[in-house]
């Protein structure tokens, strides 16, 4: 995912051009005078030498210098990656309002695309295939149609699937828990947690039999404790012991190196628009950033930059799941559900590895 930085000076610029920075799309040009266009930072054209090129704050600008638009990246029209974006959103409406998956030659052509280049521009862009995009949305309306109090049977026919069978085959990995568990707020579900001390305040780590369900960061553990109960109010909550305690030490271990990464595995829950906001988070470089728009262009849906905002806001998997890494277009770090100065920290102990 790319960086949202601000491009005030020619070498910021440069150095966009030199790396094809979509980020910088939109926010300056590029002319090259041997050949007499004018680009998108972003454009994937051969490289130029520094001393052909200057720099314009819009296509006026630069068709005023005498340049013409380049035919590869467009930068007169729709950007490639936003008319791809729109096209993939469609696709999307159209799976979130059919009973049944369209198949993929009817997806595609409505995406003008052929049938192998929507498969891998639709995951490219979600995350997930077309195929899996249905399956976390059916997921979302049973999780919707269970908080409700609807029956279990209800829940899954309601949902779309043809039969309980269906779901039940893979319940655990979709829902974390046996369906009726879910509809009980995790009753009978026991989950080992741990409160300790890192470099940013408190941390607790929180954990399933499928893996790290929750970190929190905070300053008063008693708070920590009661977030937790809030989420998971009729699961039974077990002090971690010596073998658990290896878990959090990761945890620690990945708040002060958060560019690190994380080999835990994770019990990962949320609504099939979290879930692909949380996994566009997830593919953001370390010591990188990118905004809230970048993250609804990139799972399709460019008008859905609130609900992007809101999706970070509920992410239980602090450092885990980047959302340290989302920013405003402006490039201001904005809110973080742990506190704007953790953040600004985590970011700065990022950049400073890289």
């Amino acid at each position: 995912m790319a960086t949202q930085p601000i491009f005030a000076d020619e070498a910021a610029r440069w150095a966009a051009v030199q790396r094809r920075d979509a980020a910088a799309d939109g926010q300056f040009f590029y002319s090259v005078k041997t050949t007499g266009v004018y680009c998108r930072p972003s454009c994937a054209a051969r490289p130029a030498r520094r001393e052909n090129v200057a720099f314009h704050a819009d296509p006026a600008a630069a068709e005023a210098a005498g340049f013409r638009a380049c035919k590869r990246c467009r930068p007169d029209g729709v950007a490639p990656a936003q008319a791809r974006a729109d096209a993939i959103a469609k696709a999307c409406r159209l799976i979130e309002a059919a009973e049944e998956l369209p198949d993929l030659d009817t997806l595609a052509a409505a995406a003008g695309m052929s049938r192998f280049h929507f498969h891998r521009s639709f995951k490219t862009v979600t995350g997930v295939t077309p195929k899996g995009y249905a399956a976390a949305l059916r997921t979302e309306r049973v999780q919707e149609a269970l908080a409700a109090g609807s029956s279990v049977t209800a829940a899954i026919y309601d949902a779309g699937y043809n039969a309980n069978s269906r779901f039940y085959a893979d319940s655990a990995s979709r829902l974390g828990m046996r369906p009726s568990a879910y509809r009980d707020g995790g009753r009978g579900m026991a989950i080992r947690f741990a409160v300790g001390d890192c470099s940013l305040g408190t941390v607790l780590v929180a954990a399933t039999d499928k893996g790290v369900c929750s970190i929190l960061l905070g300053d008063d553990p008693d708070t920590l404790v009661r977030d937790l109960q809030d989420r998971f109010g009729a699961a039974e909550l077990v002090g971690g012991d010596a073998d658990f305690e290896k878990t959090v030490a990761q945890v620690v271990g990945l708040i002060d190196a958060p560019g690190a990464g994380l080999s835990l595995p994770l019990d990962v829950r949320g609504t099939a628009f979290q879930q692909q906001v949380w996994e566009a988070l997830r593919r953001i470089p370390a010591g990188r950033t990118a905004s809230y728009a970048e993250i609804a262009l990139a799972i399709g849906r460019p008008a859905a930059v609130r609900a992007v905002a809101q999706a970070c806001g509920a992410n239980s998997l602090a450092i885990a799941i980047p959302c340290h890494r989302v920013v405003r277009s402006d490039g201001d770090l904005s809110g973080y559900r742990w506190g704007v100065e953790r953040k600004r920290e985590l970011l700065s102990r990022e950049r400073a590895a890289a």
